[in-house]
């Protein structure tokens, strides 16, 4: 399985943790609470829930809405097919989100998990913030170290560019810096969480917060059929 088909599975049974969801609105919730997946289509997805059934860590259920009996006759369509998580696709989504190695804090991943920071141990997020900012500042002391040896090299936009590099870096390190002082001195983000994918986790006292994106580091036509 490719990382970025592990990630797609990890946000998707994270999503359904909260609900059960049809194809549609489980496309429409990826794309407006996880930047990650903005640009993937259904035909990504649908091989994922596939996949995600075929395991057993959901069921395919017939959409019983009144407002789905109606469209879909009038649209010449199955009726949508709702996914909801089974109980071994929750206790697989939470042996997920209790890893802390690197692909916990890698670029995209790190994005997703940190999506589900609410439904996750402070212990856990601790490893994995701690794992993030660490990964960050060795990219930091190699950009430095390349940056110093072709300095001269460089015209100015370049040169310019790098330093932008640079300060992305440096920005997203310091906000690891205040989030894991908020950790330690075991404060949770407060607020509402955006799209309402993470929530309250009573085991550990966290409240749920997606990464907005001006804090974190880095139109279709809706087919609703399984197909």
């Amino acid at each position: 399985m490719s990382r970025r088909s592990g990630i797609l599975e990890f946000a998707v049974l994270g999503l359904l943790r909260e609900s059960p969801m049809h194809g549609y609105e489980l496309r429409k919730r990826l794309n407006t609470s996880l930047g990650v997946f903005r640009a993937f289509s259904y035909g990504t997805l649908y091989p994922c829930l596939k996949t995600l059934v075929a395991n057993g860590w959901l069921i395919e259920e017939p959409g019983n809405t009144s407002e789905d009996a109606l469209a879909a006759p009038l649209a010449g369509r199955r009726a949508k097919i709702v996914y909801r998580l089974t109980a071994e696709g929750k206790e697989h989504f939470e042996e997920l989100l209790s890893q802390t190695g690197p692909d916990a804090y890698e670029d995209e991943h790190f994005a997703a998990r940190f999506a589900f920071f609410g439904q996750t141990s402070r212990d856990v997020r601790m490893r994995v913030l701690e794992g993030r900012r660490s990964r960050l500042e060795e990219r930091l002391e190699k950009m430095r170290a390349s940056l110093a040896r072709t300095r001269e090299r460089l015209d100015d936009y370049t040169l310019e560019l790098q330093r932008h590099g640079m300060e992305s870096v440096e920005r997203e390190v310091r906000w690891l810096n205040e989030l894991i002082e908020s950790e330690r001195a075991g404060r949770d983000l407060q607020g509402p969480a955006s799209g309402g994918s993470a929530q309250q986790d009573t085991t550990s006292g966290a409240s749920g917060g997606l990464p907005r994106p001006g804090d974190t580091p880095g139109t279709d036509t809706p087919d609703d059929t399984a197909t």
